[in-house]
């Protein structure tokens, strides 16, 4: 409460009593801004090796074993401060520190995505029309699908032969290697194109991917050009035209992560949605130096832009066997544990874009540089297809923040009948498990390009560690 002398003076009210709207970096010190700049940079470089969800999880389980993480064998005897982690089919991951008290007081999960929308090839995905080699995509997530025309992409992902060897596939990334594209009509003939709604201009049968022009040296036969393209595949990965339908292949932006702005506070790139909360919740717990009291948990999950269904999304069970291989070690089931955990779904949320300021309750939206945002519920309309943080949970995590001088904001997405979207904190949720969601604002989510803050980055991190701590 305030004191009764501090009644008429406008200054100290507005202070203990408003939240405060001014730009975050005026609200830490310097020390704080240098920390994010360089804690960035190895964000960038994570983001530039891990593209896909397997590179995600590949990239991960190299940094985890430099800290001392060790894979996890179910039924073995771990110890308080072991590091164990679990890959699970090498497109989700689990990491664990023992704490002390195992799993008996419950654990203190963190859970990021690292899925992010793209466009996957077809199961027979080559083709040739007017002597010209495509590629047949079937786009992933919610994208417009207009912003994938007319920019440079790069293949990646596997291939796997009748025989069971494994190809891994890595191409446009390179300044001396080719790239690809889905092409667009021209201004001049695209009158009826451009009159057509924003959804239905480009089409999702026509992000056809532009992958060769030159024919097999042979006048006598068809599809030349797909025989020179199959041809060129051979000669590189030894492949024939069905081993396209055991691989996982993906199209997605050729870009690099890069500064935004002058002053450099920015960074530009393709999957901040949801790499910019999965890397912080990683390196929070490869960064813990000493034996936590509960087991602490980071999961990078798959699936989230579809549903989060499939055997590496969090709607799977793998989730919950891993908890009860702890719980075992313990001898008590997995259900109390869970009813006594506690997560941070770790996910993004929509920046407030001047631009585009119609679509947002400007006194309920996250601002670039404000810090880490905490959202209380996602999902839509009527609040379809969330969960809520309780506000005994919310209390809790707002007290850590501010304990350790965290610079944090709430949030929603956007106006209430704008439309909305979801997480994967309501699959926790149903686990009985208090979840809410915290994550950095992003400027463009789901674009081939995405905007976030270096100072909300860090902060994400900060609060993953205090979290754990």
């Amino acid at each position: 409460m305030v004191k009764k002398e501090k009644d008429n003076d406008y200054e100290l009210l507005k202070k203990e009593l408003l939240n405060g709207n001014k730009n975050g970096c005026l609200k830490i010190e310097q020390k704080q801004i240098t920390l994010s700049d360089k804690f960035s940079e190895g964000y960038k470089e994570f983001l530039d090796k891990a593209k896909t969800e397997r590179e995600a999880v590949k990239e991960s389980i190299k940094l985890a074993e430099k800290e001392g993480f060790k894979e996890f064998i179910p039924g073995k005897k771990y110890k308080p401060g072991d590091k164990v982690y679990y890959n699970n089919r090498n497109k989700a991951l689990t990491l664990a520190i023992i704490g002390k008290n195992g799993t008996k007081d419950g654990v203190k999960l963190a859970i990021a995505h690292i899925d992010s929308p793209r466009l996957d090839l077809k199961p027979n995905p080559l083709y040739e029309s007017n002597n010209i080699a495509l590629f047949k995509t079937h786009y992933y997530g919610g994208i417009k699908k207009y912003q994938w025309t007319a920019i440079p992409l790069a293949l990646h992902g596997i291939i796997v032969t009748k025989s069971g060897k494994t190809i891994e596939v890595s191409l446009g990334e390179k300044q001396d290697e080719p790239c690809f594209c889905v092409t667009d009509l021209l201004p001049h003939l695209a009158k009826e194109q451009m009159s057509k709604p924003m959804q239905k201009s480009i089409l999702g049968e026509n992000l056809n991917v532009l992958v060769g022009s030159r024919p097999f040296k042979d006048d006598k036969g068809s599809e030349l050009v797909k025989l020179n393209i199959m041809k060129l595949l051979n000669e590189k990965y030894g492949i024939v035209e069905s081993d396209f339908l055991s691989a996982d292949l993906e199209l997605v932006p050729a870009f690099k992560a890069q500064d935004i702005g002058f002053d450099r506070s920015m960074v530009g790139s393709y999957g901040h949605d949801d790499r910019v909360c999965a890397y912080p919740a990683l390196k929070s717990i490869l960064d813990y130096e000493k034996v936590p009291e509960k087991t602490i948990i980071t999961i990078l999950t798959d699936k989230e832009e579809i549903g989060s269904d499939g055997n590496t999304g969090m709607n799977s069970a793998f989730f919950r066997y891993f908890i009860a291989d702890l719980a075992d070690m313990d001898s008590v089931h997995y259900r109390h544990v869970l009813t006594k955990s506690q997560c941070l779904s770790a996910d993004v949320n929509a920046a407030f874009d001047p631009t585009y300021a119609s679509v947002y309750d400007q006194t309920n939206s996250c601002f670039i540089n404000n810090g880490v945002v905490i959202t209380k519920y996602t999902g839509s309309g009527g609040k379809y297809g969330t969960s809520e943080a309780s506000a005994e949970f919310m209390a809790q995590i707002r007290k850590t923040l501010d304990d350790k001088k965290i610079l944090w904001q709430s949030g929603e997405l956007g106006k209430v009948d704008a439309g909305g979207g979801g997480t994967i904190a309501k699959y926790v949720a149903n686990l009985n498990v208090d979840v809410v969601d915290l994550g950095v604002p992003v400027l463009s989510m789901h674009a081939p390009f995405e905007v976030i803050s270096k100072i909300d980055l860090f902060m994400a991190y900060k609060a993953i560690t205090a979290f754990f701590n």
